[in-house]
């Protein structure tokens, strides 16, 4: 923050009593420089969030490096008396903060949020310097150890000054705003649970505490005032609310929990919403919200897209959430790594389920993504703590991610998954875990429910034989609570022209991609054995890892910009409120086999479809997908579907074509 906006600040607080809390956001005034600069003096202004990912200096390029952020800000002496503390959204992915050069704690960890106090280092009536250093450099004592995800380094979200009085409400509590409400049980008559309240205080040893529930239309339904003992210990106030409305993705009711300390006007207060519902998941019967089954039609969702890489703001999550709606899902799986509070606020508020995973995962087969260490298990342990505590409150997080795409030898990672198992149910005991493997053995029994990862038609075999294993599931392993995740990648500007044509090393033709999921959403669609379908992933995603430097086995471009084939096939199966209608293939435009056949993906019928003049029979080939016969055709053609008052249309040219050079690789470099 610019020195001259905090000096406005202090002549405000001279003129007009402080408030108990208040919170100044910290995002202005950044000096941005790389540790190897050896000197800030052509340091550059930023504002948060940043990456140097994003940096001119970067030149296009990925980096692995460290960087320095500096900010002076001027304290007025007015608030000698009170207590400062700075909380950051997101670091990515070890930060070390630093004050009036004296060291204010280091957090590890990119995906949550963290604060530190630094009431005691700072000089009142005085300019202060803060200085955060950032290294997104790979670790063995710090997950993910491996990732295929870039990780863009910088203080990639935003920040925020806290002034409190001398007792508050805890903002160092692992993160979170100092109050966790826990359900602990909820029906039609009632919901009963506890109110956690972590207050810090630097003289008192005791204090009023008053905590109440606001309902969703505003009227207070549970309210309790009471003197407690400030011994370090959380303070704990259960409750009960009679008859409540209970949040469920249909009518996602959300009630406001406010905890304050004061004798008698509040010195300090915190509000944070949250919901109740139960959730459980049977073989059976499913994932259940409140005993009623819950589709699960599930999108897996990354960090970044093209224009803000992993600096994501409100504005970059509404344009998501607006595609995730559109698409018909019902649910979405925090890949990697939580993403920005505001993202589980909306989620709340819009009736979406929520998954979030612990940044435990394997990404390639030369990685080592799980180190017998103590460090690292600790490392582990820590974020897990953080990402349950910090969302505890949201009703729409169903369940928690322990890892993904791990694979059992050599060092056993078996036991290690048990105490990340037996840590989240402790934490949070209301809701299930879930893993997603592609691998056999013992791992696959840890958590409540298993997602497997298919590639069957993919990398071995075709497309049918997922029937094979689907019936095997049925039959041995029936009784474990199964879920089913795939996907493949597709490149828009990667073409097939024929069916004969030569497979070429990272070619990866949409026309691929969108037959792998027609089959799959053909075999498994409505199976009763699985609780939930997901598809990874919604976006392509940044990857320097990888050829052409992302993944693209997202629906949607990484730039926002274009739909996939795909994406239109699982928008006619589960958006049941605005019908679809879709020539696939349409990017296919130059096309040299006289013969062609069309595919259409409708959820409004029966489509008619003309091509070049002619009407050509279509046949349902599977729910919401229609082929036609094939028909001999030349030159520009034009193809029209029709179906009740949708229309669609593309053009082709049907004839020799020539196929295109190969793209050029990025490149990914270390420290510079």
């Amino acid at each position: 923050m610019k020195r001259g906006i905090l000096f406005l600040l202090a002549c405000a607080a001279a003129v007009v009593p402080v408030q108990a809390r208040e919170v100044f956001p910290l995002n202005e005034g950044w000096r941005f420089f790389f540790k190897s600069e050896n000197t800030s003096d052509g340091a550059r202004h930023v504002t948060l969030p940043h990456s140097w990912n994003t940096d001119p200096l970067a030149e296009g390029e990925f980096l692995e490096t460290t960087g320095n952020y500096l900010n002076e800000i001027y304290i007025p002496a007015e608030w000698a008396r009170k207590r400062l503390f700075v909380r950051f959204r997101g670091v990515q992915t070890v930060g070390d903060l630093f004050v009036n050069g004296r060291h204010a704690g280091q957090h590890r960890g990119g995906g949550t949020a963290f604060a530190f106090e630094i009431t005691d280092m700072i000089r009142f009536g005085a300019d202060n310097t803060l200085l955060m250093v950032v290294s997104n450099a790979g670790r063995s004592d710090v997950l993910p150890a491996s990732t295929d995800m870039n990780l863009y380094g910088g203080i990639y979200r935003e920040a925020e000054l806290i002034l409190t009085e001398r007792t508050a409400v805890s903002p160092l509590y692992w993160g979170t705003e100092g109050v966790l409400v826990r359900t602990d049980e909820v029906d039609s008559l009632k919901a009963e649970g506890r109110i956690e309240v972590h207050v810090t205080a630097k003289e008192e040893s005791a204090a009023m505490l008053a905590v109440s529930i606001a309902a969703p239309d505003g009227r207070t339904v549970f309210a309790k005032r009471q003197r407690v003992r400030l011994d370090g210990k959380p303070l704990v106030v259960p409750f009960v609310v009679e008859r409540p409305e209970r949040w469920s993705p249909g009518r996602p009711a959300l009630y406001t929990v406010t905890a304050s300390v004061g004798e008698g006007a509040a010195t300090d207060a915190v509000s944070v919403r949250t919901g109740f519902r139960s959730i459980v998941a049977t073989p059976q019967g499913g994932l259940a919200i409140d005993g009623v089954r819950c589709p699960v039609r599930g999108v897996v969702l990354y960090h970044d897209n093209a224009l803000s890489g992993g600096t994501l703001q409100p504005a970059d999550y509404d344009v998501d959430l607006a595609r995730i709606r559109d698409l018909g899902a019902t649910a979405v799986r925090s890949a990697a790594m939580p993403h920005d509070r505001y993202f589980y606020d909306r989620c709340d508020e819009l009736g979406l389920l929520v998954w979030i995973d612990l940044p435990l995962q394997r990404a390639f087969l030369g990685d080592v993504a799980y180190y017998a260490t103590p460090q690292f298990e600790q490392n582990g342990l820590d974020q897990l703590q953080e990402i349950v505590l910090q969302h505890i409150n949201h009703p729409s997080v169903a369940m928690w991610g322990l890892f993904a795409h791990l694979w059992s030898r050599g060092d056993s990672v078996v036991p290690y998954l048990r105490r990340l198992n037996e840590r989240a149910h402790a934490l949070d005991p209301s809701r299930p875990t879930v893993a997603c493997s592609n691998q056999d053995g013992d791992l696959n029994f840890v958590t409540d429910l298993i997602v497997w990862h298919q590639n069957v038609g993919w990398t071995k075999g075709t497309t049918d034989d997922v029937l094979l294993w689907r019936d095997g599931l049925h039959k041995n392993w029936g009784h474990l609570r199964s879920a089913v995740c795939y996907g493949g990648s597709g490149c828009i500007g990667h073409k097939s022209y024929t069916a004969q044509a030569t497979p070429r090393a990272n070619w990866m033709p949409e026309e691929r991609q969108t037959r792998f999921h027609e089959e799959y959403a053909r075999h498994l669609r409505g199976d009763s054995l699985f609780w939930g379908m997901w598809i990874a992933n919604l976006f392509d995603y940044g990857s320097a890892r990888r050829p052409y430097g992302i993944d693209a086995e997202g629906l949607v471009t990484l730039d926002r910009r274009v739909c996939k084939d795909a994406y239109y096939l699982y928008r006619a199966l589960w958006n049941a409120e605005r019908p679809t209608l879709y020539i696939a293939e349409r990017r296919l435009a130059l096309r040299d086999a006289e013969r062609q056949a069309f595919r259409v993906y409708s959820s409004a019928g029966a489509p008619l479809l003309v091509v070049g003049g002619d009407t050509v029979a279509m046949t349902e080939y599977a729910p919401c997908q229609y082929r036609s016969d094939t028909v001999a055709l030349r030159g520009p053609v034009s193809v029209v579907a029709a179906a009740g008052a949708l229309r669609d249309s593309i053009s082709i040219r049907v004839g020799n074509v020539l196929r295109p050079k190969r793209k050029p690789v990025l490149r990914r470099t270390g420290d510079r």
